[in-house]
């Protein structure tokens, strides 16, 4: 069940063979440039571009041949297409690279061609969201990780773009995902728990989440989270399924669990911190609640584990974009 919950999430969907065995090869990146079969993916500032519209063939990433892009940052090797029905061939290898301003402004100076993941994540085809979502994770860890956390030195890219070592004691650093929980709580009469957060709009609603923290289990993070969020006991934490986040660089972890058997469902306390307000919903309650409150975007894990609560499609809303 898990596993057909996260193949319908939009940021989980992929047709890439991640091709890991040759990152080691030497010269990788000098033997795909030689190929004119290659394709690269640009990124600028977190936002790539739009292949030209094609009303056959939907909306797609535009990848490019080495030659159209110049005086780049990070390279990365993402791997092989596995899609059949693209005009690039199953096979073709694929390439992110960071680019400047300037750069940027070479390759397409209308911004409007530039969009983030969480506009287009619905619209792209299972490839092109897989690609996006690799690509944009990996690179913003080679932003934040440019030096050794150790000594500070300035570290080497290697294997593709999937290591960078430290030249002073030979030390290698790999990229990270930080593990979030997400958790759809009900009370005894099956309504759940949404709140607003600090920094949304204040009609903004979503279920609660929280990190990991180091040395916990995922389901002991269900229940601290919850309760530092919220002042409530939750019990019978189950996974649900998973979605990366590269914002910047998170897997959400989806969970239900549900009121402790001696917590009141009016006993509510948001941190007032992180959490500013927090409300019960039954069924009816949020489908009257759709002409003033704002949920999930459909990108996100919250609006599919709603739905799946629901039993039902939520309404159309905006995605929260942030930079």
């Amino acid at each position: 069940m898990s596993f057909t919950f996260t193949t319908r999430l939009p940021l989980s969907r992929h047709a890439v063979d991640r091709d890991h065995l040759s990152r080691s090869v030497p010269g990788l990146f000098d033997q795909l440039w030689a190929d004119a079969a290659t394709r690269v993916l640009p990124v600028w500032h977190g936002r790539m571009l739009l292949a030209p519209h094609d009303p056959r063939a939907g909306v797609r990433l535009a990848l490019l041949p080495p030659t159209s892009v110049q005086n780049v940052g990070p390279r990365v090797y993402l791997g092989r297409s596995l899609s059949v029905d693209l005009p690039e061939p199953a096979g073709t290898r694929i390439v992110t690279v960071q680019l400047d301003d300037d750069a940027a402004a070479r390759l397409e100076p209308d911004e409007d061609r530039w969009v983030s993941l969480r506009t287009v994540a619905t619209a792209l085809g299972d490839r092109d969201a897989g690609l996006f979502t690799e690509a944009l994770g990996v690179l913003n860890w080679h932003a934040s990780h440019a030096h050794c956390p150790r000594c500070g030195a300035a570290t080497a890219v290697e294997e593709g773009g999937w290591v960078r070592r430290c030249p002073v004691d030979n030390s290698q650093v790999f990229p990270r995902t930080d593990p979030a929980v997400i958790v759809l709580i009900t009370d005894a009469e099956d309504r759940i728990l949404l709140g607003s957060n600090a920094m949304w709009e204040n009609n903004r609603y979503s279920l609660l989440a929280g990190f990991v923290e180091p040395g916990e289990a995922l389901e002991s993070a269900v229940i601290r989270e919850m309760f530092e969020e919220s002042g409530l006991r939750v019990t019978d934490p189950a996974y649900v399924g998973s979605q990366p986040w590269p914002f910047p660089a998170s897997v959400m972890c989806g969970f239900t669990a549900r009121l402790a058997d001696d917590q009141h469902a009016r006993d509510l306390q948001p941190d007032g911190a992180e959490i500013l307000a927090l409300r019960w919903f039954s069924r009816q309650e949020l489908h009257d609640a759709g002409e003033w409150m704002l949920l999930p975007g459909p990108s996100s894990i919250a609006h599919a584990m709603i739905e799946r609560w629901l039993g039902a499609p939520l309404p159309a809303a905006p995605e929260l974009i942030r930079p």
